[in-house]
């Protein structure tokens, strides 16, 4: 017999929403509640580094307002941040609570994953929904619970069943970056224990070449326009690789496939590689080597040079063209170069490939999730037992 398929309006399946709190923030310690605020709600996943701590003896937590697992979090505030959906995948290590420009939604009646996908799928609708001037936008809470109409089966097994395609596509997801993340700590042990202890004798000129970027006056931008891939700046760097985000078709300054692109503003030092051929705007800069890899993990042990930018500018850190040209740099011989980007470039290569398998992994979820969660394609008909391995029971 098949399966009814419902709607609802969001708010109907939900038992609580609201904001967190307006933290008395602190160092981590004894008394400290983990908070999780806006910059930790990002690329539909949550960054507990980016956490901060609110002291739990001064202030009381309302339990209602601890983080649990299956939680939606959708950030309330801001301009290009409103809008911003993540879930708690799993119980978080210890007390943790939202401020208050995040939103909780917790489910009721319906599998909170399946649910939390759903409101994922959704996020570009939500994101409209920030209302107010410019660094005053709002999330309109009614809206959200109105306006979000939620297609799901009846059956909780089959609720269950979507849900688990999303939750294994991203547990892979979540395995490629550790792997990544240990991989580039391994390099940056080999560039420590090479060139850790050199004395300052160049400057970065004299190691690449240096592109400031600027934004291309006139052009209009669009998800499907022709021409070339354009990096904003502001948001590149949940990634290895940035993602494509607009299009120009007048493009300016330029940056090769595999260039490191530096953050040079709000804030100073951020990085990422280019993942084609591309232009970029005015708060990155491209450094380009015939040793892709040295230049990258050289960049990366010169972070906290850079993050000395960070205390400049009357509004945000920045640095300028000139003063990065003629940052202080270690370089070592040519053949101690080479002996470095010959250990490194291959350990590169695969950082790549796994982010390029993860890049493949969310657009087959994001492709196919919606389709499952509407009744388009039926469930029974896709084989989750090779993406599940049965680690995924209790979901």
């Amino acid at each position: 017999m098949a399966c009814e398929w419902h709607s609802a309006p969001l708010g109907e399946l939900i038992s609580y929403i609201g904001k967190g709190v307006a933290p008395k923030y602190i160092n981590d310690g004894l008394d400290a509640t983990m908070v999780l605020g806006q910059k930790c709600v990002r690329n539909q996943s949550l960054q507990y580094e980016q956490a901060r701590f609110h002291n739990s003896a001064e202030k009381a937590v309302n339990p209602d307002k601890e983080v649990r697992k299956g939680d939606i979090l959708i950030n309330a505030t801001g301009v290009g941040s409103a809008g911003r959906v993540a879930q708690v995948m799993a119980d978080p290590s210890r007390q943790c609570i939202t401020d208050g420009h995040v939103i909780t939604l917790r489910a009721k009646d319906i599998n909170p994953f399946y649910l939390g996908y759903f409101v994922k799928s959704k996020q570009k609708t939500i994101e409209l929904m920030a209302e107010g001037s410019t660094g005053q936008t709002e999330m309109n809470r009614q809206r959200l619970q109105s306006e979000i109409i939620v297609t799901f089966p009846e059956s909780k097994d089959l609720q269950k069943r979507i849900a688990e395609y999303g939750l294994a596509i991203d547990k892979k997801i979540t395995v490629n970056n550790q792997l990544n993340d240990y991989l580039e700590q391994l390099v940056d042990g080999k560039f420590q224990e090479l060139f850790g202890g050199l004395n300052f004798n160049a400057t970065l000129s004299d190691v690449a070449e240096i592109t400031m970027g600027q934004s291309p006056a006139g052009s209009s931008y669009n998800e499907e326009g022709a021409g070339i891939i354009f990096y904003q700046g502001r948001g590149e760097f949940g990634w290895r690789f940035p993602k494509r985000r607009l299009y120009t078709t007048e493009p300016k300054r330029l940056a090769c496939e595999g260039d490191v692109l530096m953050s040079v503003r709000a804030p100073v030092g951020d990085l990422n590689v280019a993942f084609e051929n591309c232009c970029i705007g005015r708060g990155l800069a491209a450094i380009h080597s015939e040793t892709p890899s040295f230049a990258l993990y050289l960049m990366r042990f010169l972070k906290p040079q850079l993050e000395a930018y960070n205390g400049e500018g009357t509004v945000f850190g920045s640095i300028n063209g000139k003063a990065l040209k003629s940052l202080e740099v270690a370089l070592p011989s040519h053949n101690e170069v080479m002996q470095f980007e010959s250990f490194a470039a291959p350990i590169d290569a695969l950082i790549r490939s796994n982010e390029n398998e993860t890049r493949k992994l969310n657009n087959l979820r994001n492709y196919l999730l919606p389709k499952l969660m509407s009744g388009e394609i039926d469930v029974s008909k896709v084989d989750l037992t090779q993406l599940t391995n049965n680690h995924l029971a209790d979901c």
